[in-house]
């Protein structure tokens, strides 16, 4: 089958009457969460509340075959430049590969991974033990991880994830230029106590190296210029520029440029986490995602954890013309997860041209938002349920708590079956109507009120199901997603990988920073008329 074979054959199923119903898919069909529910890694993915059937997930199938989505895969897996528009690799399985199973061109690109792992290893084992201490001779019981980006999101919510009372060290993060999140951290931290990782890969980033100023600064008045270097330590490969900043060279924790930012929290950029959380907790992280990159690039097609997420998405977003989606993980720890997919998802496939530069004859990737369950459930949850035009939902749950407080995790986890079940079924006006009467409203009050407590169902959601919150199924959880971000770059024909989008904004701030300064006038008249408002109310 060509490839416009296999998109038209999917889009006619999205075409057909009752193409997107599910209730009555699940009434119809009492085996269904059966036959469309899949394990691996430890995660259970249950896709029988989608309106997929087998006819659509052969088309789903038949479309990865005819797009190369399997060889996509393969080709990344080798170590090749499937960052066309870079030159560059896609190595985050590297990350937490074996040693000599990745390659990129002719780097042993395993042996450059086990090097730096060795070396942080070292590291925090010297901190944690008060080999390494700060500059008056105090252990470290605090670390500040400033970066920005991938530089942030990933670290953040894995130590928020893993996190507990007990645990090596405090990890905060900064990335807001925006002073005022350095004035809100910097009263709950002691300088004498305080590590701080400076996470820019070219040692350049604007918003770091301000707020990497504005720490240091704060170091050296407590600690003296000679005494912060000690409590400074780099994720980089800017050697010269970390050296400048007074970093020393075996505190500066490198990566290659076949790391991508967003798919980065694996690597040195994961430092902070390993710090917080111990590096037993870090390699444990690894080897969940290492089980999930095993299954990708084993499972049948059918069988494919990665690979039919991505379907799922391919046919609400291109059958079905779905442009949303909500992420709500109902765990408190996994506050930031949404945040991370944010960025891993929309910087990866928010793209408008092909590989080949063409503009994309389809829609790409949706807008992801979310926020935990139960609190969803009381803000944007209305419009899910019964906005005019449906947002399908991923919910992430887990099995058993890390607390004793055993009615509390049932009421959580009934929530999001309950929410997961109202999607899809709904609830019909002559429902509707007869829970009114039960309650007993008169007729002209239940005429009145049916519209508003009729819920149209066949809002679709997907369910995964972690056993516990640990870091091996974090780490599998999180590749699930990194590995659906590359089958849906296959499937739409664009580059994953790369982020042009992000420069543009980088370029135009560096010209317009004189304008505010008063040394030079704004190119757009737009902004300077917006430079000389804020000019005057700043006096």
């Amino acid at each position: 089958m060509t490839d416009g074979e296999a998109w038209g054959a999917l889009l006619a199923l999205g075409r057909q009457p009752g193409a997107a119903a599910i209730r009555s898919r699940l009434d119809a069909d009492p085996g269904r969460a059966a036959t469309f529910t899949h394990q691996a890694a430890g995660l259970t993915l249950d896709l029988s509340r989608t309106a997929l059937t087998p006819a659509v997930l052969d088309a789903l199938l038949a479309l990865a075959r005819a797009r190369g989505v399997a060889a996509f895969r393969d080709s990344m897996a080798a170590g090749q430049a499937v960052n066309g528009t870079e030159a560059r690799a896609a190595l985050h399985m590297a990350l937490r590969g074996p040693e000599g199973a990745f390659r990129a061109g002719s780097e042993d690109a395993s042996a450059a991974v086990h090097g730096t792992l060795a070396a942080m290893a070292g590291f925090v084992r010297a901190v944690h033990e008060g080999e390494i201490l700060g500059a008056r001779g105090d252990r470290f019981t605090d670390v500040v991880n400033i970066g920005i980006g991938g530089s942030d999101l990933g670290p953040a919510m894995v130590t928020r994830a893993l996190w507990q009372t007990g645990m090596p060290m405090r990890a905060h993060y900064l990335a807001n230029v925006d002073a005022h999140a350095w004035e809100a951290l910097r009263p709950t931290l002691d300088p004498a106590r305080t590590l701080v990782l400076v996470a820019s890969k070219t040692f350049t980033t604007q918003e770091t190296m301000a707020n990497a100023g504005l720490v240091k600064a704060w170091l050296a008045a407590s600690l003296g210029e000679e005494g912060a270097r000690g409590h400074l330590a780099a994720l980089s490969t800017n050697l010269p520029a970390t050296a400048a900043f007074g970093i020393a060279p075996d505190r500066v924790f490198g990566f290659r440029d076949w790391v991508g930012g967003r798919f980065s929290l694996w690597s040195a950029v994961g430092l902070s986490i390993a710090l917080a959380c111990g590096m037993g907790a870090f390699q444990g992280l690894l080897a969940g995602a290492r089980a999930m990159d095993e299954h990708f690039l084993a499972a049948p097609e059918d069988a494919n954890l990665p690979l039919l997420l991505a379907a799922t998405e391919v046919w609400h977003v291109n059958a079905l013309g779905y442009p949303a989606r909500a992420v709500l993980p109902y765990d408190e720890r996994l506050a930031r997860f949404a945040a991370h997919l944010q960025q891993l998802e929309m910087e990866s496939l928010g793209k408008r041209v092909t590989v080949q530069g063409a503009p994309v004859a389809h829609a790409t990737g949706p807008v992801v938002f979310g926020e935990p369950g139960t609190n969803a459930q009381h803000s944007f949850l209305q419009l899910i349920h019964q906005g005019t035009t449906p947002v399908p939902v991923d919910f992430v749950l887990v099995a058993r708590p890390d607390h004793g407080h055993a009615a509390s995790h049932r009421i959580l986890l009934a929530n999001a079956l309950a929410q997961a079940e109202a999607l899809a079924r709904g609830r019909t006006e002559a429902e509707a109507r007869a829970e009114m009467q039960r309650a007993g409203l008169p007729p002209h009050e239940i005429d009145r009120l049916a519209p508003h407590r009729t819920f149209p169902g066949d809002r679709p959601s997907v369910s995964i199901l972690l056993p516990a919150l640990t870091p091996e199924s974090l780490g599998a959880l999180v590749a699930l997603y990194e590995h659906k971000v590359a089958c849906l770059g296959a499937f739409w024909g664009i580059n994953p990988f790369d982020q042009w989008g992000v420069e543009l904004g980088k370029q135009l701030a560096g010209g317009i920073l004189p304008a505010l300064a008063g040394d030079a006038p704004a190119s757009d008249a737009a902004t300077a008329a917006m430079v000389a408002a804020i000019r005057r109310l700043q006096g």
